[in-house]
């Protein structure tokens, strides 16, 4: 589907979606509730989000879903061998340490991009926990035997965190103590939202400055209502549109959130943008734009929206962390490059560096690549281009926020398929 995003004075109030790197992990653990149902409220539903739902109904939780809240009771029994994750690589790296916890093979498998997408950081760690792990030569799918039984193991964290999480999440129910030792911890703020989630599920972990974590066995989750908060992630394009294109009241978002992304309103304020915080979001209004640095090796979500906003800032920006995009849903620093220079935008990848000279995007036609990331940086940066800009495969979206374009229209942006 293609959707053509026409240039627009924006004006309005959105609420922001629920966050999928939150849903999925609260779905983890309320599966891992042995006997007890966790409601879940504003859940997201996403097609992450919906893949983290499928896997915890495989591995044995009881599902019922309402466009309001979902009720889980949890308790690990898997009914079948094949645990299907879709797209989304959390779920799949989540999950892999979760369905360790089962004595019997289980294979974790999705499709379209996930299936290119580094694993090997999965295997050595649960063997020294016990568990018989195999993947294809470092990608999916992943085949694990457990019982994770606990003890001491070395992580990988310079790829991602999320397998260090999924360890997190699932060895407090191990029956021994255990110990991580981490090496090159990237976007550690994903670690702090999992540290913070286990807190509010009754879990202990003693986190030593990121490089060593002790986690009691024998644990138990308790938790009962869980309010999943706003997503900092999908708000940021929608913070970049309003900042080259007019004035957007955003809602629902955790002012004191551990979500990495946050730092958006940092970047939009050095950036000139008018910035006006709140204790459940954000105004963000148009301004004169100015050129900006930001170093967004620990939120690399961020990178395409600011990309869109450093092509409407008079002046030479650069962009830190564009080594992080490599192994997302797209190659994304080349897919970022190669659609704004589409539409006239100066765009050079310096190594880890992205660099931007703002000026006048046009109109035209681009590939989404099938990221939603780049999906929404794109018609953030068209609702200030000179003419219509048409973004291919614009359903990608679906994969973290399905509403967003409607979200956009709803504040005076035309939008046209």
């Amino acid at each position: 589907m293609k959707k053509s995003v026409h240039p627009s004075n924006l004006e309005g109030e959105v609420r922001a979606p629920s966050s999928k790197s939150v849903m999925q992990r609260i779905t983890a653990a309320a599966l891992l509730s042995e006997g007890r149902t966790t409601r879940l409220r504003n859940p997201s539903f996403c097609d992450d989000s919906l893949a983290a739902l499928r896997v915890a109904g495989e591995l044995g939780a009881r599902i019922k879903a309402t466009l309001t809240e979902v009720l889980i009771e949890g308790g690990l029994k898997p009914r079948g061998g094949e645990l299907d994750c879709g797209e989304s690589g959390l779920c799949l790296r989540l999950f892999s340490a979760v369905a360790a916890l089962w004595p019997s093979e289980l294979t974790l498998t999705g499709n379209g991009s996930l299936l290119s997408r580094p694993v090997a950081m999965i295997e050595e760690p649960l063997r020294e926990l016990g568990v018989d792990c195999r993947t294809s030569d470092g990608f999916p799918p992943v085949r694990v035997r457990g019982p994770l039984l606990g003890g001491s193991a070395s992580v990988d964290g310079l790829v991602s965190s999320q397998f260090l999480s999924g360890l997190l999440m699932a060895l407090p129910l191990a029956g021994r103590d255990s110990t991580l030792t981490v090496r090159e911890l990237k976007s550690r703020p994903y670690v702090d939202l999992t540290l913070r989630m286990l807190e509010d599920c009754g879990v202990h972990v003693e986190n030593e400055n990121y490089e060593r974590f002790a986690i009691p066995g024998g644990q138990k989750y308790e938790i009962g209502d869980y309010e999943v908060e706003g997503d900092w992630s999908g708000a940021a394009p929608l913070f970049v549109a309003a900042a080259v294109g007019g004035k957007i009241k955003i809602s629902g978002l955790r002012a004191d959130a551990a979500q990495a992304d946050r730092r958006i309103l940092d970047a939009l304020g050095a950036a000139g943008a008018r910035v006006v915080r709140a204790a459940d979001g954000a105004t963000v209004e148009r301004s004169d734009l100015r050129a900006f640095t930001f170093d967004a090796t620990d939120s690399p979500d961020l990178l395409p929206p600011l990309a869109a906003l450093a092509c409407h800032c008079a002046g030479t920006s650069q962009l830190k962390g564009a080594s992080r995009l490599l192994h997302k849903e797209s190659d994304r620093a080349a897919a970022l490059s190669e659609e704004l220079r589409r539409l006239g935008g100066r765009v050079t990848v310096l190594g880890d560096i992205l660099e931007i000279t703002g000026g006048l995007l046009q109109g035209g036609t681009v590939r989404s690549h099938g990221d939603h990331r780049i999906a929404m940086a794109l018609a953030a940066a068209a609702v200030a281009a000179r003419g219509p800009v048409g973004i291919e495969d614009a359903e990608c979206v679906a994969k973290s926020y399905p509403g967003f374009f409607e979200d956009l229209a709803s504040v005076g942006v035309r939008i046209d398929e």
